[in-house]
């Protein structure tokens, strides 16, 4: 009887699973969705619930899909967003929906962090305050939910609750932590000093593990609910991206991502953390190397808004008469911060903009504006890194946005890299495979990664495209600078 090991991402709107064989070989995926609550302008939440029962559902799918048995699911793992903390009271009950990391609402706490002890947050979480982080959350909620605040005895992180719902322990792991801002990434513990400037009391913080670690196995009543097979092994898992990294097989200084998601990231592998208060540091799971990243807030976000709002068409339908639309849209111009901007600008309240419109302009103008403007945010991001002195020897597009042929083209001819496209990029495939070398399928990562990651195709920069995105860079930048004044 075949063996498998399941990876399992909370993604920003559906759980997704990923069932992989020993040889490597994926055997099923599936995913199921669940709802993000808005309840003001600029405030995000889950219930946390809802990831269990989403997961339920879409276990029953991918084992009825590749044919299998609880039983023959040897071991799995989590992964999902950082920042994104799940709040108990003493009877670990869940005390309010959870709060993601797109939301907006902690702006004022964000600023109060940078008046007063930026330099201890730096030193310790080795990143600067933005309204992603669970300390500035932390804040708010101390400030204006006190009822809350005074019945939390436990804090977990989403993958984390997940897996408390599966074997009752409580554990996070480093990577994970230091998404808080109130753990000590240069000692890897969680920060006294940081935990004071919000009076989080150390005694309600997880366990810290190493994401390899097997914490328990599922039995009884859990094995049943969740409807997986009594011993079970469960390991503690870790962040999306750094399994988006690993499933990408970047395993080694140099190796780069580039990735068209929700929001925009470019991570590069590193063996040392980047000095930038635009860059958002991250151990690697291969112990010693870090993956410091940038991010571009509204990056498939922006053509799915798009595409709801304007175009009204499914992608295919819309790239197809953006193709045949010329580099540079005959001046029209995309600005994709909808929610705000991070890299380079760490700015909440930036705000999208469609500038040079003509009447010449049609939807596939539109369009192409709209994939070009956030290649050139990506752009943004790129520049940070090379400012930083990093070198990228390959660099692998990985994301929904990456499925489309023009979009990687012009995010190629906009950055002037060649990009190669791996066959499976989901963050659960990389944690389906954390499982394996947990357990001991595989030796190391990187034989993991050898073994099961596949390329699908490769995008080179036309060098004329190439040329006339240089030129217009410098425009995309000074549209920032004059409107960004106005936004505030």
């Amino acid at each position: 009887m075949e063996k498998y090991v399941l990876g399992v991402d909370i993604g920003s709107g559906s759980v997704k699973l990923t069932l992989l064989s020993q040889a490597g070989r994926i055997a099923a995926t599936a995913g199921c969705e669940y709802p993000t609550h808005y309840p003001k302008v600029g405030w995000c939440e889950q219930n946390p619930e809802d990831w269990c029962v989403a997961f339920k559902t879409a276990l029953a799918d991918i084992l009825k899909e590749a044919n299998a048995q609880p039983e023959q699911i040897e071991a799995l793992s989590f992964d999902a967003a950082t920042h994104t903390a799940v709040l108990l009271d003493e009877n670990k009950q869940v005390l309010r929906n959870a709060i993601l990391w797109t939301d907006q609402r902690s702006k004022a706490e964000v600023q109060q962090l940078k008046d007063t002890c930026l330099d201890m947050i730096m030193a310790q979480a080795m990143n600067a305050p933005t309204t992603v982080w669970t300390l500035p959350q932390f804040m708010w909620l101390k400030k204006h939910e006190p009822d809350v605040w005074s019945k939390i005895r436990y804090i977990l992180f989403a993958k984390d609750y997940l897996r408390f719902r599966m074997t009752g322990t409580m554990e996070t792991d480093t990577i994970d932590a230091a998404g808080s801002m109130f753990y000590d990434v240069k000692n890897e513990c969680w920060s006294e000093q940081l935990c004071r400037v919000c009076d989080i009391r150390m005694e309600w913080l997880p366990k810290l593990c190493k994401p390899t670690d097997v914490v328990g196995t599922v039995e009884g009543e859990r094995a049943t609910e969740f409807g997986l097979a009594p011993g079970t092994k469960v390991l503690v898992g870790t962040t999306d991206t750094v399994m988006e990294v690993f499933a990408a097989g970047n395993v080694a200084p140099g190796h780069a991502t580039v990735k068209l998601a929700t929001a925009g990231r470019i991570c590069i592998v590193t063996d040392k953390p980047l000095d930038s208060k635009f860059i958002f540091n991250y151990r690697h799971v291969v112990p010693g190397l870090w993956y410091p990243g940038t991010a571009t807030a509204s990056c498939a976000a922006s053509y799915r808004w798009y595409r709801d709002t304007i175009g009204r068409e499914p992608f295919a339908d819309l790239n197809i008469p953006a193709e045949k639309i010329a580099p540079g849209c005959e001046g029209l111009m995309f600005h994709p911060y909808l929610n705000g901007e991070l890299t380079p600008y760490n700015d909440p309240d930036l705000r999208g903009s469609y500038t040079g419109i003509s009447a010449g302009h049609t939807t596939a103008h539109f369009t192409r504006a709209t994939l070009e403007g956030v290649a050139m945010s990506l752009k943004d991001c790129l520049n940070t890194l090379k400012e930083l002195g990093v070198e990228m020897r390959r660099v692998r597009i990985i994301g929904g946005g990456a499925k489309g042929m023009l979009w990687r083209q012009i995010v190629a001819d906009v950055l002037g890299l060649e990009m190669q496209k791996v066959k499976v990029d989901d963050s659960s495939f990389g944690t389906a495979m954390l499982a394996a070398v947990g357990i001991g399928w595989f030796g190391s990562f990187a034989e993991a990664a050898e073994t099961c990651v596949e390329i699908d195709s490769v995008s080179t920069p036309n060098p004329e495209n190439q040329a006339i995105y240089e030129k217009l860079f410098p425009k995309y930048k000074a549209i920032h600078d004059a409107l960004a004044p106005i936004y505030h």
